[in-house]
């Protein structure tokens, strides 16, 4: 009876024991195929990045060669000179500086302002007025930029940088609703220890609020700095004279004047997305903190 019962506990753990080694096989089978997915997707994104490099270290005749070569040899620093010299990049820098600087600090103030009032102050229809902005996000670019150009060249503003740096400083859906999002994760009890310390609705704003949402405010300034340093569309629009250029007008007036260097003309798409990538490396964490906050709380 004994030998029984201990041969039938045997086969009971063997059985349990199979039990638990099918699902950790399935999840290290599932983890070693999602790891194998996202190394394809980098590469498959890191990838052309690489190439443009590539090309842009290269003398002309090995942009040509086939196969293709990786590594240059001789390495041409001398691309990166010309592509700089050969249109007026300094002046395109600073418009770009320009509009980029002023545009950050627009979104960033007058969005953090209106998420404040949505998610904090009680006022009569703020809901629908809300739903109506989240609405605006569902409109297409191209739906608002004729009548947009109209407003702008009946007020005078066409080829200044008026049109690409006053509508910062009215807020965009897409940043209040970010902002709102993150306020709601505050404590509210924050808001009513200052009010009986004595403070008005800005006082909290500007010196509890925008503290705590360092995160948050970090991701609308990297959002807000990549969308206007590689903004193409318009400066195309309102920018006629080239003197009020910006970066990404300046690769038409080199693929105009220079249209076989591929070499320099990759040396000076390096030049112009490289300020984007430094930006994203050293505030990283700010951006995907405040992208993960932000979705606490709806």
């Amino acid at each position: 009876m004994q030998r029984s019962l201990s041969w039938s506990g045997q086969r009971l753990g063997i059985w349990r024991e199979g039990r638990l080694r099918v699902p950790v096989l399935i999840r290290v089978a599932w983890r070693t195929l999602l790891l194998v997915a996202l190394v394809a997707g980098s590469i498959t994104f890191v990838l052309p990045f690489a190439w443009m490099v590539s090309t842009s270290l290269k003398t002309p005749p090995q942009v040509w060669v086939q196969p293709p070569v990786w590594i240059p040899d001789p390495v041409e620093f001398q691309n990166y000179v010309k592509a700089w010299t050969v249109v007026p990049t300094p002046t395109y820098l600073k418009n770009t500086l320009v509009i980029t600087g002023f545009s950050l600090v627009g979104h960033v103030l007058s969005s953090a302002l209106v998420a404040y009032s949505f998610a904090r102050l009680r006022w009569r229809l703020r809901e629908p007025l809300f739903a109506v902005l989240i609405a605006t996000m569902m409109l297409p670019y191209q739906v608002t930029m004729i009548p947009v150009f109209l407003l702008f060249n009946k007020i005078g503003w066409v080829n200044t940088l008026k049109p690409l740096i006053v509508p910062a400083f009215f807020g965009a859906a897409f940043y209040i609703f970010l902002l709102r999002q993150f306020f709601l994760t505050i404590p509210v009890e924050l808001d009513e220890a200052a009010i009986m310390d004595g403070a008005n609705p800005l006082t909290i704003w500007w010196k509890i609020m925008l503290p705590l949402a360092q995160p948050a405010l970090g991701a609308v300034g990297i959002f807000s700095f990549m969308g206007h340093w590689n903004d193409f569309v318009g400066p195309l629009i309102y920018l006629n004279s080239t003197d009020k250029w910006t970066l990404a007008l300046g690769v038409i007036a080199f693929r105009l004047q220079y249209t076989t260097n591929w070499e320099q003309l990759m040396a000076y798409s390096t030049m112009i997305m490289l300020p984007c990538l430094l930006v994203y490396l050293f505030f990283q964490r700010y951006f995907i903190q405040g992208i993960v906050f932000s979705g606490l709380k709806g």
